[in-house]
This record gives structure tokens, C-alpha cells and sequence, in this order.
């Protein structure tokens, strides 16, 4: 009953902080610079409960070595059903205010398609499509650890935004090791930013692409992340994937 109590707590107290954010704001950060940066939005010691799952084997349901896919160096974990609590908080919380940003990008896009309300409701279609593993995941790097650019595509239903939350203290768990997202639009050189990250700071981007304005109303830029290379220390951040995967 305790634990249950505390769950309710933490979740209340999550979705009333990612409420409290100015999300015109973040939406504008997601339409004009490709990301937006959430600052503060986990606390010192909710960032030390996450990480230190990372041990805890029963959390997760997959463990992928970077070097074994030549996806670059450390190791990523995926969460199993059900979701340690604040992750699940914050997937639950994020989803709405994200989706309907979604449904901003789909209008100009000329999409048809819009994303339900609710977390529930979406990740029933992502059932339909035989996509029923969870997503939101743990990483990990030492020394010299990096990420390739890549999308988290994992079936044929693929939310528009995720987002990546810092654990470790850069500068003092950590050097290097920035935040990585490049875009492509059509008949252009690509973006690139390096972006590093507080601890505590997370930041929303796209999965696969976005909208930009172009001479015929809008295009898709394609988007991909990755991590630079870790100079020394240890870095563990957070992933929240609102798609499941097959």
C-alpha cells in the first residue's frame, strides 16, 4: 500500500510540473530550432533513482551493446512492462501536451492522420500493429562511448517526438559526451548541434522528421541523434519513446 501511495505521489507530482511549463513555448522551440529544451525537469535525486536502476536486471526486458550493432560504444537498456514509476509519469504526462503538437505538424503537413489524447488510446493502435514492446529505455556510456546518428523507428506507428533526459552531472560525472541532432531538408547542406545537456535537463525532438516552411507551404526535414564521444567519466541519460515496438 506504501509503495502504491508513493507511485500516485510521484505521479502527481510529475504531471503537475510538466504541466506548469510554458508549452507555447516549446512547441514554437520545436517549430523554429528542430528541439526545446526542458530545464529542471527532473530533480537531483530523481535523476539518481533513475540511474541507479540501471543495475537492476528485472527492469529491463532487452540489453543492446552499441559495438555488437556497430551502432558506436556502450550499451542501452529497454524497460519491461510496467514502467518504474516516475517513467511511467513521464510518458504519461509528456504524451497529451506532445500530441497535440503532433497534430499541430500533421495540419501542416496536410496529414489526415491525428493522435488520440490519451497514451492509452495510441498505444492500443501501436497494438494493432503488433507493436508491444516498450520503448522507453536507459543508456549508457564510459570513456570514449558514442552514439551514430539514428532514428528510434521501430515498426510501421512511430510517434513524431521523443525525448532525452541527462542523469549524470557533466563536468563532474562526465566530460564530453554532448547531444547530437542533425537535419536534412531537401536541396540544403545539413544542420548540425551539439548540445550539452544539465543534469535534470531533458530535450524533446523529433523521432523521424518535422515540417519546415518551403516555397510549395512545407517540407519534411529529416532528423537524426546521437551522442558525441564521452572524453572520461560515466554518462546515463533517459529515453521516453512513445511508440512501442514489434
Amino acid at each position: 500500500m506504501g509503495d502504491n501511495r508513493g507511485a500516485v505521489t510521484e505521479a502527481l507530482r510529475i504531471r503537475r510540473r510538466i504541466a506548469a511549463l510554458d508549452w507555447v513555448a516549446l512547441r514554437d522551440a520545436l517549430d523554429a530550432d528542430g528541439y526545446a529544451r526542458l530545464p529542471s525537469l527532473l530533480t537531483a535525486s530523481e535523476c539518481r533513482a533513475l540511474a541507479q536502476l540501471y543495475g537492476a536486471e528485472p527492469n529491463f526486458r532487452t540489453t543492446i551493446s552499441l559495438e555488437g550493432y556497430r551502432f558506436g560504444q556502450g550499451e542501452y537498456k529497454y524497460f519491461r512492462y510496467p514502467l518504474p514509476p516516475l517513467v511511467a509519469a513521464l510518458r504519461e504526462s509528456l504524451y497529451p501536451r506532445l500530441a497535440a503538437i503532433a497534430n499541430h505538424w500533421n495540419r501542416r503537413r496536410g496529414a489526415s492522420e491525428r493522435f488520440p489524447k490519451s497514451l492509452r488510446t495510441f498505444l492500443s493502435r501501436c497494438r494493432g500493429e503488433g507493436q508491444t514492446r516498450p520503448t522507453p529505455l536507459l543508456l549508457h556510456y564510459t570513456a570514449e562511448g558514442y552514439n551514430r546518428l539514428h532514428q528510434d523507428l521501430y515498426g510501421a506507428i512511430a510517434f513524431p517526438i521523443q525525448l532525452t533526459c541527462q542523469l549524470s552531472r557533466p563536468g563532474t560525472d562526465f566530460t564530453g559526451g554532448e547531444f547530437l541532432l542533425v537535419e536534412h531538408q531537401p536541396r540544403m547542406q545539413s544542420r548540425g548541434e551539439a548540445i550539452a545537456l544539465e543534469a535534470g535537463e531533458g530535450i524533446l525532438f523529433p523521432t523521424r522528421d518535422r515540417p519546415v516552411p518551403s516555397a510549395r507551404g512545407f517540407t519534411a526535414a529529416q532528423t537524426r541523434h546521437g551522442v558525441s564521444r564521452v572524453r572520461s567519466g560515466e554518462r546515463t541519460t533517459l529515453g521516453i519513446i512513445f511508440h512501442d515496438a514489434k
